[in-house]
């Protein structure tokens, strides 16, 4: 599997002196004085139950009609600190999550679009995007930066109808910088498939609402996070709907899956792939499986052959050719741009503004 990191090298902070004569009222691309200071992603829902948006029929005595079904946070509530802003004042914020299933203690990043703050949303569930880096993936999740621009892109892109307003989650995705673990529960390893499949959602809901249908949950990824979220929906069908899996490799290559192969088939892309495309082509079983290449990278000749062998039933699939794009992530959110990000929004659940 092609392992480099896809994120440039970091950048040292940089605050125009505009910007210091403004107290930072002007955000720039690499941060803020108010990095580490307390971020809260409250409203004025906070009480958890299960809901679907008011209607007027309600005031009324009538039935109302069935719509998406609205979880609201249901705690503990995790305490957030800003590690990055944008443009729009929206913040990025990052907390430490303890993962009840799995065991594993990693950081957690995570944005909210604007519309999640108005009013005229307040009753609704967001989408969650689950964001994976390539390269080590530890000890930070290179998708918080504001340099590769994926939640101004994704505010854009909102704004002009293109993708829905996603939360945007970024979990770290190896529990070090040593080997990669291929999002999975390797034996005997911490067990990474459980966090990324299970706690990191569960901490989601504990803090955001959301939707508890699967049409509201997706994974995105670069690199090894490509496999990792590919790996992921095929795997968990019944929990997440879609992925844009971008210059992804489509077999598990860990060593640490030396002697327990029968595991590391369980996890193969492969192999899940097409036991879900035997399955009934209904709704309930689709997933939509985005890939991205750049024609600069290698890779494509594998991607086509997955897409030709395993795009049967409810397995769907799609190709964005990334014209002069590399392995990095710069070009996937260019991609996604292109029409990934469109794709996977039209079969997901958006927001439903009160009427």
């Amino acid at each position: 599997m092609n392992r480099q990191p896809t994120r440039p090298p970091k950048r040292l902070p940089r605050i125009a002196a505009a910007a210091l004569a403004l107290g930072c009222a002007a955000v720039l691309v690499t941060g803020c004085s108010d990095e580490g200071d307390p971020v809260s992603f409250d409203t004025p829902r906070s009480t958890a139950q299960a809901r679907t948006p008011d209607h007027p029929a309600k005031a009324q005595g009538k039935p109302r009609p069935k719509g998406p079904e609205t979880v609201l946070p249901t705690g503990p509530k995790a305490s957030f600190t800003t590690a990055n802003t944008l443009e729009d004042g929206t913040r990025i914020g990052v907390t430490t999550l303890r993962g009840g299933k799995s065991g594993f203690t990693g950081k957690v990043w995570v944005w909210a679009p604007k519309q999640y703050f108005d009013p005229a949303y307040a009753d609704s569930g967001f989408p969650v995007l689950v964001a994976l880096p390539g390269g080590n993936g530890y000890p930070t999740n290179y998708w918080m930066g504001t340099d590769l621009k994926l939640q101004s892109s994704i505010s854009t892109w909102s704004r002009t109808g293109k993708s829905l307003p996603f939360i945007v989650v970024m979990p770290v995705l190896n529990p070090d910088d040593a080997y990669y673990y291929d999002g999975s529960d390797i034996p005997g390893q911490p067990r990474m498939g459980t966090w990324l499949t299970e706690d990191v959602p569960d901490f989601v809901r504990a803090n955001f609402r959301t939707f508890a249908s699967r049409d509201g949950w997706a994974f995105m990824g670069s690199s090894s996070g490509g496999f990792v979220g590919l790996k992921s929906v095929l795997q968990h069908p019944d929990k997440f709907k879609a992925v844009i899996a971008s210059g992804p490799d489509t077999v598990p290559d860990s060593p640490l899956w030396a002697g327990h192969e029968a595991e590391r088939q369980a996890n193969n892309p492969e192999r899940l792939a097409k036991a879900l495309g035997a399955k009934p082509d209904t709704r309930a079983n689709e997933v939509y499986l985005a890939f991205q290449i750049g024609t600069e990278e290698s890779g494509m000749a594998r991607i086509k052959a997955f897409m030709k062998n395993y795009t049967k039933g409810p397995v769907k699939t799609r190709l964005q050719v990334i014209q002069g794009g590399g392995h990095n992530a710069k070009s996937y959110v260019r991609g996604m741009g292109d029409g990934s990000i469109a794709w996977i929004s039209r079969h997901m659940q958006g927001p439903v503004p009160a009427p």
